[in-house]
């Protein structure tokens, strides 16, 4: 049986997910101007990846025993590019570092899926990192 701290990591990693989901979603949608073309698609495919992570998480939760959280993080869409890639940026390193404590965390507890599960989603959370930093630097 899974630990009490691991449960509350999981649901704070699935609020984490509706948070991303909702946050890249609405800049998809909002963003307009000559960027718009180039940055929105990769908004909307990471908002697509990021809900894939919360049913997988979610899936995983449930079948430890636990009910999954609908409340998201507090959710920052931004007013310009930059601020929107800031705030997404800051999300994704949040994502990554909890990730390795749920990592950690699994191992203690010997829970080998929770820990492969969250390695794969970590790896994910990376390249999404890598994709807004990279439009940070343009």
């Amino acid at each position: 049986m899974a630990s009490a701290k691991l449960l509350d990591l999981l649901n704070r990693a699935i609020a984490g997910e509706l948070q991303a989901i909702i946050q890249y979603m609405w800049q998809h949608v909002q963003w307009k101007g000559v960027e718009h073309y180039s940055v929105s698609e990769g908004f909307k495919e990471t908002a697509i990846g990021e809900m894939k992570h919360a049913e997988k998480i979610a899936e995983r939760l449930w079948y430890l025993g636990a009910k999954p959280t609908t409340q998201p993080a507090p959710i920052f869409v931004g007013n310009t590019l930059k601020e929107m890639i800031e705030f997404d940026v800051k999300a994704e390193l949040e994502a990554i570092n909890l990730y390795k404590e749920i990592m950690e965390v699994a191992q203690k507890e010997g829970d080998v899926a929770t820990k492969e599960i969250f390695e794969e989603i970590e790896e994910d959370e990376e390249e999404h990192h890598d994709f807004f930093t990279s439009l940070l630097e343009k």
